[in-house]
């Protein structure tokens, strides 16, 4: 099927997921009638294309494969359960995420080869390890999880008063063409620094990309900071909050104010917004420079004639409590299981 004929909605007879080549939202990234598709579940998928050819996913829910991505079962007649083919699944990422590229794809008659490295006992798969490794992780991760979210205060769920009004105003706002260097002082680009170059330490270092939001690895290099409370926006319109110092490759430019700080509400809306202007416009063969967007304009809620920063902020304020509601919902509930577990043995 081609892109087009698809949606990227879940809508009428279009329920079924489709897998492409991509590493967001596992590559499912479309909806496809289940008529004359072949549905597939409790696999691995692998990207065989793109920048993230090799991106490696366990599917445990129905979805259909559409091109430039491929599925893969155990091959005996033993089924792992979800843990043990998460186990597979991150140690055949292990083994050939990172080793193709664009021009050496990940096709399955290329990976079908590599090798992964397996618990084993008494010459066998040791499924059981798998199993237990998986549940430890899961446990400890949800244990960092919950305790992030009491420090940081977004245990707390609870829409005020303001933040509902807010959602509920926003088919009602004015909205306004703003240019990017009307909403920020300092707009520049990031400096070339080749990987054999790096040096490893704990500076952040952001390239283009989306996958870990561009972050390719930690230097130590003596090259220009970037503030936090900045954004990044790389050749391709790929934008990011960064609430952190960080160093930042020529592929990647980046904006923030010296004089007028805005919140980091105030930020992350401004991010959705550049992003929506860019995205989709830019590529390989039209990359975007920092210089060349001083007067692109983006729209942004307005009030009595100005840029109303008030909204902006309680609008992403009520949106990051509805999107963490079930995070923690989640993390309360395997935290109980959990306890549970313990108890009775």
């Amino acid at each position: 099927m081609k892109v087009g004929d698809l949606s990227p909605k879940k809508i009428a007879e279009f329920t079924l997921p489709v897998l492409t080549a991509g590493i967001e939202n596992q590559g499912l990234n479309n909806y496809a009638p289940r008529d004359n598709a072949t549905i597939l579940k409790n696999v691995i998928s692998i990207s065989a294309n793109g920048a993230n050819t090799g991106a490696t996913f366990y599917q445990n829910k129905e979805f259909t494969v559409l091109q430039d991505a491929y599925a893969i079962s155990f091959k005996e007649e033993y089924i792992p359960n979800d843990n043990q083919y998460l186990f597979l699944t991150g140690a055949i990422a292990k083994s050939i995420y990172g080793n193709f590229a664009w021009t050496d794809k990940a096709g399955w008659e290329k990976v079908k080869k590599e090798f992964i490295q397996l618990p084993t006992k008494d010459g066998k798969i040791d499924f059981e390890f798998m199993d237990d490794c998986i549940r430890e992780l899961e446990e400890e991760r949800i244990r960092e999880l919950s305790a992030y979210l009491t420090v940081s205060g977004l245990d707390n769920y609870e829409l005020s008063s303001e933040e509902k009004e807010s959602l509920d105003a926003y088919g009602s706002i004015m909205f306004g063409e703003c240019k990017f260097k009307d909403i920020f002082d300092k707009i520049k680009q990031g400096r070339r620094l080749k990987k054999d170059d790096q040096i490893a330490g704990n500076i952040p270092f952001v390239m283009s990309g989306r996958t870990n939001t561009g972050v390719v690895g930690y230097i130590s290099n003596p090259i220009a900071l970037f503030p936090k409370n900045s954004i990044t926006i790389d050749i391709f319109g790929n934008s990011f909050y960064r609430s952190y110092d960080f160093g930042a490759g020529d592929d990647t430019g980046v904006y923030w104010n010296d004089k007028t700080q805005y919140s980091k509400e105030a930020m992350l809306y401004l991010t959705t917004a550049m992003e929506k202007t860019l995205l989709g416009k830019y590529s390989y063969g039209k990359k975007l420079r920092s210089s060349q967007s001083f007067n692109f304009k983006m729209q942004l809620p307005t009030k009595d004639g100005k840029i109303d920063f008030s909204y902006m902020e309680l609008l992403i304020s009520a949106v990051q409590k509805l999107v963490i509601k079930d995070v923690v919902l989640y993390a309360d509930e395997k935290i109980q299981s959990t306890k549970k577990i313990v108890k009775e043995n």
